[in-house]
C-alpha cells in the first residue's frame, strides 16, 4: 500500500493522495486500506516512515560496502546521494518526501512528524561530521553544526534534477566533490593543514571536509593585493 502511495503520489501528485485512489492502485478494495487506515493522514504518515526505512536500509547497505571502519567521507557519500533522486527507488521517495512537506506545512500533526524526522536524519550525519573532526578528518576549527548544514545543502539539488536542469550523474559528482575528506597519515595531515591556513589568509574557507590532494600553491611572486 505504501508503494502504491508512492506511485500515486509520483504520477499524479500529493493531491490524488486518497484512500481510494491508492486502494485503485493497489489493487484491493477501500474497504481494505480503510482497515488499516482510517484517515488520508493516518496513509501519509505510514507511506512517509516506509520511505524513511527504505532509506536506511540501502545506506546501511552502502555502508556496509565499505571499508572497517568507513571512511568518513564515503559514509557521507552514500548518505547523501541517497538522499537525491538518482535512481528509482531514491527518486519515489523524494518525491514522496517533497509531497509530505508540502502536507506538513498545513497539517500540524504532519508537521510534527515530519520535523522530527528530518532532524533525526541532520542529527546522523553531525555525529559523522563530529566524529570526522575528533579523528582528524575534518580541521577542529570548523563549526559541526555549521559543516551539516554545508554538506545538506546539497539535497537543494532535488528540484534541478527532477526538472531536469542538471543531470543525475551531475549531481552525483558534485555531492562526491564536496566532501573529499583528507587522507589519515600523518604526512598528507599536515600538508592538507598548511595549504588549508594559505588559502584561509588569501581567499573565502572551504567547506572543511578537506581534499587529500590539494592544487599546488602559487608562488609569492605569482600572487598580488587586491590593490594592485
Amino acid at each position: 500500500m505504501a508503494r502504491a502511495l508512492w506511485r500515486v503520489v509520483e504520477q499524479r501528485g500529493i493531491a490524488h493522495a486518497s484512500v481510494r485512489e491508492v486502494a485503485q492502485e493497489a489493487g484491493i478494495s477501500h474497504g481494505a486500506v480503510q482497515h488499516y487506515f482510517a484517515t488520508r493522514e493516518e496513509m501519509l504518515v505510514f507511506a512517509m516512515d516506509f520511505a524513511s526505512e527504505q532509506t536506511s536500509l540501502r545506506v546501511a547497505e552502502g555502508v556496509g560496502e565499505l571499508g572497517n571502519p568507513p571512511h568518513p567521507r564515503d559514509m557521507l557519500r552514500v548518505m547523501l546521494t541517497e538522499m537525491l533522486p538518482l535512481h528509482p527507488d531514491a527518486r519515489a521517495t523524494s518525491r514522496m518526501s517533497a509531497a509530505y512537506v508540502l502536507e506538513a506545512l498545513h497539517n500540524a500533526n504532519i508537521h510534527t512528524h515530519a520535523r522530527d524526522g528530518l532532524t533525526h536524519g541532520r542529527d546522523l550525519i553531525e555525529q559523522i561530521v563530529r566524529q570526522a573532526i575528533t579523528d582528524g578528518y575534518i580541521s577542529p576549527d570548523r563549526d559541526p553544526a555549521t559543516e551539516t548544514n554545508l554538506l545538506l545543502t546539497l539535497t537543494g539539488l532535488t528540484p534541478l534534477i527532477e526538472l531536469s536542469v542538471i543531470e543525475p550523474q551531475e549531481a552525483a559528482g558534485g555531492a562526491h566533490l564536496h566532501h573529499r575528506c583528507q587522507s589519515s597519515s600523518s604526512a598528507s595531515a599536515s600538508a592538507s593543514a598548511s595549504a588549508s591556513a594559505s588559502a584561509s589568509a588569501s581567499g573565502p574557507r572551504s567547506s572543511g571536509l578537506r581534499a587529500s590532494k590539494l592544487p599546488p600553491r602559487p608562488s609569492p611572486r605569482a600572487r598580488r593585493s587586491p590593490g594592485r
